[in-house]
């Protein structure tokens, strides 16, 4: 039975699984959606009552019923390499890649429809709050009347994206930042605008939730750190993650987060104040973790190996144990 990872070609956080899962016996396909048609070709053929479904990358040929999980990371946009790439292209890739793989039975980390879903901040915020996760008072607007109302109530803001990356070509990443003092926020009526507390942080929490296993750092923020300095993944820090206990209540949450996500993997982001409280800042259900494993030594690749490692509860594999017209 074979893994299946679906991430562009440079992708460290995947190397780290991947070798893992090589070690361990464990047969590895890695292939990015985005070069099918080209490098990664695809049939399924639908007979008989059965479905017989093969992908093909690199020259290896793998049964789509031979899967036990398939890996979400960091997958390209079906057809975006193809030799005349469109939007009809991209739309016939998809369909036919995940329609098909949804059908197998295989265990996702995460399912295409829970990790789309889970993308959306605002039904995060929400989650967490239905969770119990403490958040901190948001307003996402494009009403500046309303901007203006919440500065006065929470005159100490931040302001970050609705949807996270800029999607562009590699995709950029917009920095959260402090809003200033008396600023005019006439702008918001052009977009919607993420308008959010800032909490006075004595530490950054990195909690990676991979099924059951909960590991989490902390990386404290320094005496002399500039309050503008908001977003831990620009500011000036000579602090190393470390290890960290993970509160029971916030253990309890976080598995109650997942369970209604239907995740099997989530990154959580906290802001930790003077009174230790961690703060829910977003859970990115695909997120980065290298960096934290390389600080901490936390088997993070070790855990999301040995889960997708685990065979599928879905045992009935019939009729797809053969190889597409025209193939041995």
């Amino acid at each position: 039975m074979t893994v299946l990872v679906l991430t562009s070609e440079e992708d460290v956080t995947a190397d780290l699984v991947v070798a893992r899962l090589n070690g361990s016996g464990i047969p590895v396909v890695r292939l990015d959606p985005a070069e099918l048609p080209g490098d990664v070709a695809l049939s399924g053929e639908y007979v008989h009552g059965a479905f017989r479904g093969h992908l093909s990358v690199g020259g290896r040929l793998v049964s789509m019923g031979g899967l036990r999980s398939v890996w979400v990371r960091r997958p390209g946009v079906p057809g975006a390499r193809a030799a005349e790439p469109s939007g009809w292209l991209t739309e016939e890739a998809s369909q036919a890649f995940y329609g098909m793989l949804r059908g197998i039975g295989a265990r996702w980390m995460n399912h295409p429809d829970a990790a789309r879903r889970a993308r959306h901040k605002p039904w995060q915020l929400h989650l967490a709050q239905r969770s119990r996760l403490p958040v901190p008072a948001t307003l996402i607007t494009t009403f500046p009347q309303a901007a203006r109302d919440f500065s006065q109530r929470y005159p100490d803001l931040v302001v970050k994206p609705v949807s996270g990356s800029h999607p562009q070509e590699p995709p950029r990443v917009v920095p959260t930042s402090r809003v200033a003092p008396g600023v005019d926020f006439t702008a918001v009526a052009f977009g919607p605008t993420l308008l959010q507390r800032r909490v006075d942080k004595r530490a950054d929490i990195r909690l990676t939730a991979v099924g059951p296993r909960i590991l989490a750092a902390r990386k404290a923020v320094a005496p002399d750190a500039h309050p503008d300095d908001v977003d831990v993944r620009f500011a000036p820090s000579d602090e190393p993650w470390r290890p960290v206990e993970v509160p029971a209540r916030i253990t309890e949450a976080v598995h109650r987060y997942l369970r209604e996500a239907e995740l099997a993997y989530g990154a959580f982001d906290f802001a930790e104040d003077a009174d230790g409280i961690w703060w829910f800042l977003e859970c990115n259900q695909s997120g980065q973790f290298g960096f934290i494993e390389m600080d901490t030594g936390q088997p993070i690749a070790h855990a999301v190996a040995d889960w997708l490692a685990q065979e599928s509860p879905d045992d009935d594999r019939s009729g797809q144990a053969h190889g597409p017209p025209g193939c041995p």
